[in-house]
């Protein structure tokens, strides 16, 4: 947790996936480890620790880190056996000199949404935005109180939120036709899971309403997911792993329902705001939490900006986003061969109906209700380490050893090097 809530801008960001904690976050870091540095060391060892290690090879990490140092020698460590960690997502940059010696150390956390913490709190940006209130009860009497929307209230806080927020959307758009476009058969990994959004999206203009609405939902959220396995650009929302859910509803309401863009941008800021406040509560990160810090925040998210678009105010869009996150608590992170693909990509789509489920619900009623979204999130962040480790993206339960089991192998998805290093 952190002890305020962020820009939204920090719950958006333009990247590559796979993952937002596992890819996106570590290459930052070692963009970031090279700027601490006057001039390039002989050699850097990097050391994964926790879910970065266990499930790192099938998420890029590796890769993503090789592509931010480029031809400067490295070599990974990847250590499942250190248990005290401050956070399930920790790196160890090491920067040595041509005889072995240690130039700087520096120790770093991706908490997810590609963000970075070190020991002296959030690192890799100059400036960070603080919303004056932390939960969204405290924003929702802040609202009523001079009777703003979240939006208005967002406008408030950020200067050129509209400029900004637009090439967010146009990325999550593009994101979305090249998903539906893509011609590949199948996505990239030992799974060889098929992709599917174009051929949902085709059979969707052959079914009558409301099938037909719902398997645009589906195919629109499937195409963003599945970019994200294939590596390609996505915005964070709040995570990569669950970049599918929010774009997938937005772009059904502007492209099927006619939604003009400034009301899509509207309700983009405000599914940012409840991401934002998760974040600041609780957690963003599926090695921490689970995946109902990925899916589960997302369909809120998602759940939130629906409501507004219906028409619902602050209540109601509290209350929507609520039921989102609340029907998610529990939701465990156990991704099949460390690939964010199964079950990743169909709970992108399962997560993008429940929001739109949630949204109309909402807006059918006064949005009075006895758990609060704040509540929700309380008991997701505690539910979330109340999991056993084997199903905070560790590879070591669920789908994820039934799937070891079935083809002979019993140890974790780590690289298959017996020295514990792998060199680049």
């Amino acid at each position: 947790m952190q002890p305020y809530v962020g820009s939204i801008f920090e719950i958006f960001k333009i990247g590559s996936g796979p993952s937002s904690s596992h890819s996106m976050g570590p290459q930052r870091a070692a963009k970031w480890f090279l700027k601490m540095m006057e001039q390039p060391p002989a050699r850097i060892r990097i050391t994964l620790f926790g879910s970065l290690a266990a499930t790192g090879r099938g998420h890029l990490t590796d890769k993503s880190i090789s592509e931010a140092l480029g031809s400067i020698p490295h070599e990974f460590v990847w250590d499942t056996t250190t248990t005290a960690l401050s956070h399930p997502n920790t790196l160890r940059f090491e920067a040595l000199d041509r005889k072995g010696q240690l130039l700087k150390e520096w120790t770093v956390f991706s908490i997810g949404g590609g963000n970075l913490v070190d020991a002296n709190g959030l690192t890799g940006d100059k400036e960070v935005k603080r919303y004056p209130a932390r939960t969204i009860s405290s924003t929702l009497s802040f609202c009523e109180d001079r009777g703003l929307n979240f939006w208005q209230y967002l406008e408030r806080q950020e200067e050129d939120i509209w400029q900004r927020l637009t090439p967010i959307w146009d990325a999550m758009k593009r994101c979305v036709v090249r998903g539906i476009e893509s011609r590949e058969e199948f996505l990239p990994g030992s799974l060889k899971l098929r992709r599917r959004a174009r051929s949902i999206y085709e059979k969707a203009a052959e079914l009558d309403t409301p099938h037909r609405g719902l398997t645009y939902l589906s195919a629109f959220a499937l195409a963003v997911a599945e970019e994200n396995a294939a590596g390609g650009q996505i915005v964070t929302a709040p995570s990569c792993g669950a970049a599918g859910v929010v774009p997938g509803l937005l772009y059904y309401y502007e492209t099927i329902k006619k939604v003009p863009t400034d009301t899509i941008l509207k309700a983009l800021a405000t599914a940012g705001l409840f991401g934002a406040v998760i974040r600041a509560n609780a957690s963003i990160s599926g090695a921490e939490v689970g995946c109902q810090g990925e899916i589960g925040s997302a369909s809120s998210m998602a759940a939130a900006a629906g409501a507004q678009i219906l028409g619902g105010n602050i209540r109601q869009i509290e209350y929507a986003a609520e039921i989102g996150m609340e029907h998610h608590l529990g939701l465990t992170c156990d991704p099949v061969e460390g690939y964010v693909q199964i079950p990743c990509i169909e709970r992108n789509m399962t997560a993008c109906l429940r929001a739109f489920e949630c949204a109309m619900f909402a807006t059918l009623t006064d949005g009075k209700h006895l758990v609060s979204f704040d509540d929700v999130v309380e008991v997701m962040y505690r539910t979330g380490h109340d999991l056993q480790a084997a199903y905070r993206e560790t590879a070591l339960g669920g789908l994820a050893q039934l799937w070891r089991k079935r083809a002979g192998k019993e140890a974790p998805a780590v690289p298959p090097d017996p020295t514990g290093a792998a060199q680049c």
